[in-house]
């Protein structure tokens, strides 16, 4: 991620960063949704992520465009709205037809607030999401297939090398890693901190 941003902001004509950074975006689904899976506490998981939503704008406008911006919100509102989409179409109280509804309306959300990958992101997350209890190979082959197909019909060329990411994920061993706080949050922290500090270098305020 920080080397696709920092190709962004720095050298958007060299593609090898962009490249790089493609296989990020569906490693943070996939573990958004093994995140759901697996929290004691939804609410707090999702207040957490919209605060750093908050946090993170505008050192994203900054980094990105050089001040404030409307047109464009930064990853974790997207991350942000596929959580909330998991959250109600896994409720009990939540008839089976509705899911497509709850879907399509997290889709149009990040659509509309211009979050991040946009309504692409949303499709990662619920393919993701949908294909859980699959086993490993099954899962990854499925998510592969609405991948590409989603690319091909969305984005450029560029965005088909998120599918190296699959057989990193691969290695998943379902199991979740050990709770140690203050790690947790460096990984919440390295999101604003490195796009501040690229927006301090870009604006002129850092000299490297």
């Amino acid at each position: 991620m920080i080397i696709d941003h920092y190709g962004a902001i720095f050298q958007p004509s060299e593609m090898t960063f962009r490249m790089i950074g493609r296989l990020a975006f569906p490693i943070y689904c996939f573990l958004l949704v093994e995140g759901f899976l697996h929290t004691s506490n939804v609410k707090k998981y999702a207040s957490r992520l919209f605060a750093f939503a908050v946090i993170s704008e505008l050192p994203f406008d900054y980094a990105f465009y050089g001040g404030l911006h409307w047109g464009h919100q930064n990853i974790f509102f997207t991350l942000f709205i596929g959580l909330v989409a998991m959250y109600f179409i896994d409720r009990e109280d939540v008839q089976e037809n509705a899911t497509p509804l709850i879907a399509v309306g997290a889709a149009a959300a990040a659509t509309f607030l211009a979050t991040d990958y946009s309504f692409i992101g949303i499709i990662y997350i619920l393919v993701f999401y949908y294909s859980r209890n699959l086993p490993a190979i099954r899962r990854m082959s499925l998510v592969a297939g609405m991948v590409f197909l989603t690319n091909l019909v969305s984005t450029g060329w560029i965005q088909q090398y998120s599918l190296l990411s699959l057989p990193i994920l691969l290695t998943y061993n379902n199991k979740p890693g050990p709770r140690i706080k203050p790690l947790q949050y460096a990984f919440y922290w390295a999101y604003p901190l490195h796009l501040a500090l690229f927006a301090a270098i870009k604006l002129g305020y850092v000299n490297l």
